[in-house]
């Protein structure tokens, strides 16, 4: 799960370098639509990487393998929802947009893991 933190540590970093070049590099010169699209890739990336580091200390405390698949769901959910949404604003190329809902999928599959092994620790 080390690298499951470096991963969440380094998104999040990369998070919040990415907003900043939004707001100080991007303002008026993406569109209203795509300046959006990628506001929202840059917050789904700063929260699940805070899942990610979360889900790492939780699996230290209480080690499941149900943890892992659930980390591992997100960070492929990041890649692929916030992946695509930075790729459509900054190429415009719209066929970026239809993988973003497999990387909500993929967050959604993270989340729903997390639950079960919750549940399972509770029984």
């Amino acid at each position: 799960m080390n690298w499951i933190l470096t991963a969440g540590a380094f998104l999040a970093m990369t998070g919040v370098m990415l907003g900043a070049f939004a707001a100080h590099g991007l303002k008026g010169r993406l569109e209203e639509s795509m300046m959006s699209a990628f506001q929202t890739a840059v917050q789904y990336q700063l929260w699940h990487s805070l899942a990610l580091i979360l889900l790492v200390l939780l699996y230290r405390h209480q080690p499941q393998p149900m943890l892992q698949w659930s980390a591992i769901s997100i960070l492929v959910g990041i890649v692929l929802f916030s992946g695509s949404l930075y790729l459509l604003a900054l190429t415009g190329i719209r066929w970026f947009g239809p993988i973003t809902p497999l990387g909500g999928l993929a967050m959604i599959l993270g989340w729903l893991l997390l639950l079960i092994a919750s549940i399972r620790s509770a029984l």
